[in-house]
């Protein structure tokens, strides 16, 4: 049976993930700050894991005793909107930890349990990380993601000898709490599209950022 870990499952984009791959057939380890009714419907195994907390997540991989098919580092979180005050200031500087600095903590420390199924490393981005990306505002959220895709890049450097695989995955705009109402797609879409893509990438894509379609995302 394959196995995935799954971050930021409570709802949306992590909750479809945990709810998809569980059907599948996969065991599912899914984390989460809180657990929701809907997370605690499904048959996965539950970690509480507060990504703010960079201890917790170096020691989270201790836990885990077996070869891990697929991470997928989706948990999140855009506020602040802004960079103008002292208050956003430390905000923004907390959702670098949880966007990116707790991400790449947590892939180093499962890079091995991760080689050992030859498995693969995924996080996800948004193209509001994009340097190519023409419209403003959102400072902060975007900095974090290019930092992401950044930090990424340069695991997928470190993976490649041992036989992993890790790339950024872009899901579009997605109907969730933070994607808003307006947005294009539903998460199962989203989630169905992208399970697809991981199953798919390799060693040739390996480092990159990428649409759900697979195509390469402008840097």
């Amino acid at each position: 049976m394959p196995s995935v870990l799954i971050t930021g499952t409570n709802r949306g984009i992590g909750l479809e993930f945990a709810r998809q791959y569980s059907a599948a057939g996969w065991q599912v380890i899914a984390t989460a700050r809180e657990t929701s009714a809907e997370l605690a419907a499904l048959e996965v195994g539950v970690e509480t894991l507060d990504l703010r907390d960079l201890d917790a997540v170096a020691s989270l991989a201790a836990s885990i005793e077996h070869p891990l098919d697929l991470l997928i580092a989706n948990a999140g979180t855009m506020l602040p909107e802004t960079g103008e005050t002292a208050a956003d200031g430390n905000a923004w500087a907390e959702m670098m930890v949880v966007n990116c600095i707790a991400p790449y903590v947590l892939a180093k420390a499962l890079l091995g349990r991760v080689a050992d199924a030859r498995g693969k490393l995924i996080a996800i981005s948004s193209g509001m990380g994009s340097i190519a990306e023409s419209s403003g505002g959102y400072a902060p959220y975007r900095t974090s993601k290019a930092a992401l895709n950044m930090a990424w890049h340069s695991l997928a450097i470190e993976a490649k000898p041992l036989g992993a695989v890790a790339a950024t995955i872009d899901p579009g705009w997605v109907k969730t709490r933070m994607g808003g109402p307006n947005a294009l797609i539903p998460a199962e879409q989203s989630v169905g599209e992208m399970r697809a893509l991981i199953e798919r990438v390799g060693a040739d894509q390996s480092g990159g950022f990428l649409k759900r379609d697979g195509s390469p995302h402008p840097w």
